[in-house]
């Protein structure tokens, strides 16, 4: 894969990982493959539906991503990595919110701002039609 992780990097990321997941529910048949598909949609900025069939069915892979995300899991997996190594203070991350949108993209309705109510006030002018 494009991991280029060595087996005993990935002996310290599955353990790390299979600590910070719940002790509830179904733990995923294969906790590897699934961090290899994460990786590879990270990396290629692909949609789920474009994950290889290697990585085993989308919508699984999806799912488990959403129900992990929703849980904290990645939080508790990113930090505890994070305190394994010598060099983290080192490495800065960055988010969605350093990233401007294009003006179109904040969704604001065109046109008149203020609108009139359906029933007149008693204080204002009647008008002629």
């Amino acid at each position: 894969m494009l991991t280029r992780m060595t087996e005993q990097d990935w002996e310290v990321v599955l353990e790390v990982f299979r600590a910070a997941r719940s002790r509830r529910g179904d733990k995923g048949r294969d906790d590897r493959r699934f961090l290899e598909a994460l990786h590879h949609f990270a990396v290629h900025n692909i949609t789920w539906r474009a994950l290889p069939a290697e990585f085993g069915r989308w919508n699984s892979a999806w799912k488990r991503f959403w129900r992990l995300s929703r849980t904290g899991v990645f939080e508790a997996f990113f930090q505890a990595l994070a305190g394994l190594s010598r060099t983290a203070h080192l490495v800065q991350m960055f988010d969605s919110t350093v990233v401007r949108a294009h003006v179109s993209a904040a969704g604001a309705k065109g046109g008149r701002t203020a609108r009139r109510s359906a029933a007149p006030e008693a204080g204002s002018r009647p008008r002629s039609t």
